[in-house]
């Protein structure tokens, strides 16, 4: 049973997988390798020298599992609430979780199999996203959406930085009082 599992380690999941395993939260990620990141330059990304989105991809997912989260690489086919959990089924298998954040890009389609509100998108190319409120809690109770999904700007840097802000919230949630994450130098 994870705490927080991830669909999509693109820049939203990956950042969000990063906060939640660094927080100590048992914390799946589950990549289907078509993140439109894959097929990107990058030289808008701050603190990060020009990159090929596949190599930022690996990076981003490196740092999250540095921390333990896990990665499958697989697609979800479903998800179903199982009482107080979400059982989400693969073809590597079934993982329960009790939260669960969606970060699948451009794609509602897992979203609205599980009766997520879509609503239509403002971003250029984005036709559908998830209806979320200001933390990416979705109408449903423990399950949230991040970065292009939730209707954010399909930048890297903003994707990874809602992922990053939606994983702080489910993070303090679980916890029952609000998360900070601040490094120091050693």
């Amino acid at each position: 049973m994870y705490d927080i599992a991830i669909i999509g380690a693109g820049p939203a999941g990956a950042s969000a997988g990063l906060f939640a395993a660094k927080a100590g939260k048992k914390t799946v990620m589950f990549d289907n390798g078509k993140s439109i990141t894959a097929k990107a330059w990058v030289e808008n990304h701050y603190g990060v020298e020009p990159i090929e989105g596949p190599k930022l991809l690996e990076s981003g997912q490196k740092q999250a599992g540095k921390f333990g989260a896990e990665i499958v690489k697989t697609e979800v086919n479903s998800i179903e609430e199982n009482g107080a959990m979400y059982s989400i089924e693969t073809q590597e298998g079934t993982y329960e979780a009790e939260h669960v954040i969606f970060a699948t890009g451009m794609s509602v389609k897992l979203a609205e199999e599980f009766g997520l509100e879509v609503i239509d998108g403002v971003e250029p190319r984005v036709a559908k996203i998830i209806k979320v409120d200001e933390h990416g809690h979705t109408s449903f109770p423990k399950v949230w959406a991040a970065g292009t999904v939730a209707g954010v700007s399909v930048h890297t840097i903003i994707t990874a930085g809602d992922g990053a802000k939606v994983a702080v919230n489910v993070i303090s949630e679980l916890n029952g009082k609000r998360y900070v994450d601040h490094d120091i130098m050693k």
